[in-house]
C-alpha cells in the first residue's frame, strides 16, 4: 500500500513538473505572439494614416466652366471634402487655423461632393454643419462630383489656391497624415501662399476616395 501510494506521488510530481515546464514554454510563445499581431496591428495602422490619397490633377489656370465665384483682386480657395469622410474633420480644423493666419484672407469654397441616386440631404453630416458655421465660407453641393472633376480632384481634403489672376500657387493636403490635426507642411505652404501671393507648391493629401459611396 506504501509502495502504491509513493508511486502515486510520484507520478503527481511527475505531472506537476510537466505542467511547470509547459507553462515556462507557452507562456512566453503566447506573449510573443501577442505582441507580433499587436506589433503588425500598430504597423498597419501606421501606413494607413500615413499613405497618402491621390493627388489632384488640378488645372494650372481657374477653371472656365466652374459654377464657383473666383474673387477679384484676392486669391480663392477650394476646399473639396467627402461629407463622410472621417479625415476630414482634422482637415477641417487645419483649413481653420489658416484661415485665421491669412493676412489676406481669401474667397474660400468648401464644396461637399453628393453622388447621383442618394437620398435628399445625403451630404449634410456633421462636417457640412461644421463647414457652415466658418465665417466667410460658401458652402457648396457638388452634385455627381461635377466641379471635383473640373477642378481634378479626387481625395477628400484636396485643397487649391488661386491667386487673383486665376493661377494655381497651391495643391494638396493641410493635414500631416490621416485624421491627424497640427501643424504640418501643407498648412504651412499654404499659409506662405496665401500671405506672399506668389510661392507656389504642392503637399500630400490625406483623406477618403471622393468618389467612394460606401463610406
Amino acid at each position: 500500500m506504501t509502495r502504491a501510494v509513493q508511486g502515486f506521488s510520484e507520478a503527481a510530481d511527475s505531472d506537476n513538473a510537466l505542467t511547470f515546464t509547459s507553462r515556462r514554454v507557452v507562456v512566453p510563445a503566447l506573449a510573443a505572439v501577442w505582441l507580433g499581431l499587436a506589433g503588425t496591428g500598430l504597423w498597419v495602422l501606421w501606413a494607413y494614416e500615413n499613405r497618402p490619397g491621390t493627388d489632384a490633377t488640378a488645372p494650372q489656370q481657374w477653371p472656365g466652366d466652374t459654377r464657383l465665384a473666383r474673387a477679384d483682386g484676392r486669391p480663392t480657395l477650394v476646399f473639396l471634402a467627402h461629407p463622410r469622410c472621417s479625415c476630414t474633420r482634422a482637415s477641417l480644423t487645419e483649413l481653420t487655423e489658416i484661415l485665421a493666419r491669412a493676412t489676406t484672407r481669401p474667397k474660400t469654397h468648401i464644396v461637399f461632393i453628393r453622388p447621383d441616386g442618394f437620398e435628399r440631404n445625403w451630404e449634410k453630416t456633421d462636417l457640412w454643419k461644421r463647414a457652415m458655421s466658418l465665417p466667410g465660407v460658401t458652402v457648396t453641393r457638388d452634385d455627381a462630383g461635377v466641379e471635383a472633376a473640373r477642378f481634378g480632384a479626387a481625395t477628400s481634403g484636396q485643397t487649391l489656391l488661386y491667386d487673383a489672376a486665376g493661377t494655381l500657387l497651391f495643391s494638396g493636403g493641410i493635414t500631416g497624415s490621416r485624421g491627424h490635426e497640427g501643424e504640418n507642411a501643407g498648412e504651412l505652404a499654404l499659409v506662405n501662399a496665401i500671405n506672399s501671393g506668389t510661392a507656389r507648391a504642392r503637399a500630400s493629401v490625406f483623406g477618403c476616395p471622393l468618389f467612394s459611396w460606401t463610406l
